[in-house]
């Protein structure tokens, strides 16, 4: 990190001159071809409200993490995660329930879950709202190793804790969305993923930071201008 610290010095832009920036542009490099990839495969397998389902489980794990003490409860999200999907595939190869109907009961079971877990005993939900809004600001160097996990899963339950779970399906669906409109072939639907999806990042994290807003709404947004430029861009062409 120290060699990525240096390199950010070293240029005029003022708003990396900030470790927490420098830590939250680096995420977003990382994470935003992630994103366009599994968004590419969420839109074509029609995934979208499945990846919801997946991050409200996640923060299912993120409570029982906190309530079993431990000082991250990222990799209790994780397992948990990975649990919920496993169980939904196999509800799902032994159930004539549709799709959609079985991801409705998963995922509301799963944040009911969550919350339930979370307020036992009177606890507070305040501490928890920061998965719900995110901040990507607050990204530590050893969460952004963790995004070498190239899983669902993973990617869902660390984009929690940056981006918030309210905004997160839209990093998961938009990039893709936009692609599709502007795309001609499989190459091009992945590649203006990746693209949409970096644009949006960096766009969104500078947007952020002049703006004094939400780093995980400001991207958000950043991806739903770019999806609506991309169908304005498919309507003329047709």
């Amino acid at each position: 990190m120290s060699l990525w610290y240096a390199l950010l010095d070293a240029q005029p832009w003022e708003m990396l001159h900030w470790d927490f920036m420098k830590n939250a542009f680096l995420a977003v490099l990382l994470m935003a071809p992630l994103f366009g990839l599994t968004s590419t495969m969420i839109v074509t397998g029609r995934m979208s409200f499945f990846s919801d389902a997946l991050g409200h489980a996640a923060f299912t794990g993120i409570a029982i993490g906190a309530i079993c003490g431990l000082a991250s409860p990222t990799w209790a999200a994780v397992l948990f995660a990975l649990g919920f999907a496993l169980l939904f595939s196999f509800v799902r190869s032994r159930s004539h329930q549709t799709a959609d109907t079985l991801i409705g009961v998963f995922s509301s079971t799963a944040v009911a879950l969550g919350i339930f877990i979370a307020t036992a005993g009177g606890g507070s939900f305040t501490k928890y709202n920061k998965y719900l809004i995110g901040d990507i600001l607050s990204v530590t160097p050893g969460e952004i190793g963790m995004l070498a996990l190239v899983l669902l899963a993973v990617v869902v339950t660390l984009a929690i804790s940056w981006v918030g779970l309210l905004i997160l399906n839209s990093l998961l669906v938009l990039p893709a969305a936009a692609a599709r409109n502007v795309s001609r072939n499989l190459k091009q639907y992945h590649s203006f993923s990746v693209l949409f999806a970096l644009a949006a990042g960096i766009g969104g994290l500078t947007a952020s930071y002049y703006l004094g807003a939400s780093a995980g709404a400001s991207i958000s947004l950043t991806l739903a201008v770019i999806f609506a430029v991309s169908l304005c861009f498919r309507k003329a062409r047709a």
